[in-house]
């Protein structure tokens, strides 16, 4: 597969002096010993509280999977002072400050004081997040992404957030949902759709692209999504400050009431539970009672490929696509969403038609050749 530079990627197939003169010789070894005391109790307190907070969270991960339709009515409590520095430590040391102005070695200098005041407002209801600040990122074609960049205490708490969330929801995600998800990454989905284009019976794919995904989100229809499994109003609430904070751009700050704050913590999260409901489950659905042949979906965040037997199937699901998404806010990108024939026997039905080789497509950055769906069969057919 070619990462679009030209260069393979195979990864994809099988888819870190002398002392001052009246100083005794033995302070400094006191003192260095002394330091070496203090960051041995540090590194022990933080793996204990690393184990605390991972024995709180499958807790949560195993009332989500015995009880798959129930509702969680007291999350916020799981956010403890260990949860927060532990979250405090899987940032980025280097990552740019947001409006706060805030780096993440200034707020490590004492550290566990300032943990303790943070989870004090949370839980008192006194925390207020702050407007995200505006940046811009170049894009491959010349254009310019939009990035939201939160406070540092905005990033602490979306983190240990995440944490919670993603204990419930990684027990309802479904298995072809991959972007932004734990030990789920981008060679994952290319490994998944490779794969199952070779051995499932995929003649046409479907290469769908939702318009500016991250902006037009529905944060009305997103808290209701959210409500199917949490009824902690407190938890409810926290989100939507982050919702409501708005953006900071040329000193003035901008709320909607669409998007999920692109760039922030909490974001990606909130957008693949957004497509779980419009997109995901719809789809599954769609596939077990409405397909008439073999169907394949692939998902990472926004991008999505959905492969098929016939022809038929796929210009019917694209039609309910396009109406699945505009009732809750969404459409297909006109010029980036088509329908291509694709598969292990694309090439020869072509042929017998007097057409040329088959299209390719772009997914996640990569190109994908008919040449890597008989490589990968190829592959397959030898150690079977």
């Amino acid at each position: 597969m070619m990462n679009g530079r030209g260069k393979s990627d195979s990864a994809i197939v099988a888819e870190r002096p002398t002392n001052k003169a009246g100083q005794p010789a033995e302070e400094p070894e006191e003192r260095r010993a002394e330091t070496e005391g203090n960051a041995v109790q540090q590194s022990t307190r933080r793996a204990q509280n690393r184990e605390s907070v991972s024995q709180a969270l499958d807790r949560i991960r195993q009332a989500a999977r015995q009880r798959r339709k129930e509702k969680f009515t007291a999350l916020l409590h799981h956010i403890s002072p260990e949860h927060l520095e532990a979250a405090f430590f899987e940032l980025k040391e280097n990552a740019a400050p947001g409006v706060d102005g805030l780096t993440w070695r200034a707020y490590e200098e004492g550290l566990d004081a300032k943990i303790l005041d943070l989870h004090s407002r949370l839980h008192k209801g006194a925390y207020r997040a702050l407007p995200s600040r505006r940046i811009y990122i170049p894009k491959p074609d010349g254009r310019q992404r939009p990035l939201a960049v939160a406070a540092l205490e905005d990033k602490i708490v979306q983190r240990a957030t995440i944490g919670v969330l993603n204990a419930i929801y990684e027990e309802d995600f479904l298995g072809f949902s991959y972007g932004f998800r734990p030990k789920r990454g981008q060679h994952d989905a290319l490994d998944a759709l490779v794969v199952g284009i070779t051995i499932r019976k995929v003649n046409f794919v479907l290469d769908a692209d939702i318009r500016s995904y991250f902006d037009t989100v529905n944060q009305a229809w997103l808290i209701r999504f959210l409500k199917h499994r949490i009824n902690d109003p407190r938890m409810i609430r926290l989100i939507q400050k982050w919702l409501k904070a708005g953006i900071l751009e040329d000193g003035i700050v901008t709320i909607n009431e669409t998007g999920t704050g692109q760039g922030s913590v909490v974001s990606p999260l909130l957008a693949n539970v957004y497509l779980h409901y419009v997109f995901d489950l719809w789809a599954e659905r769609w596939r077990r009672r409405e397909a008439s042949g073999d169907m394949i979906i692939v998902r990472y965040a926004d991008d999505i490929i959905v492969g098929f037997q016939y022809e038929t199937d796929a210009r019917r699901f694209w039609d309910a696509m396009r109406e699945r998404l505009a009732e809750y806010s969404l459409s297909l990108h006109p010029e980036k969403s088509r329908l291509i024939e694709f598969g292990r026997f694309a090439a020869d039905q072509r042929a017998r038609r007097g057409l040329g080789k088959p299209e390719t497509f772009n997914f996640l950055g990569f190109s994908v050749l008919q040449r890597h769906i008989e490589r990968v069969e190829y592959e397959l057919k030898s150690v079977s």
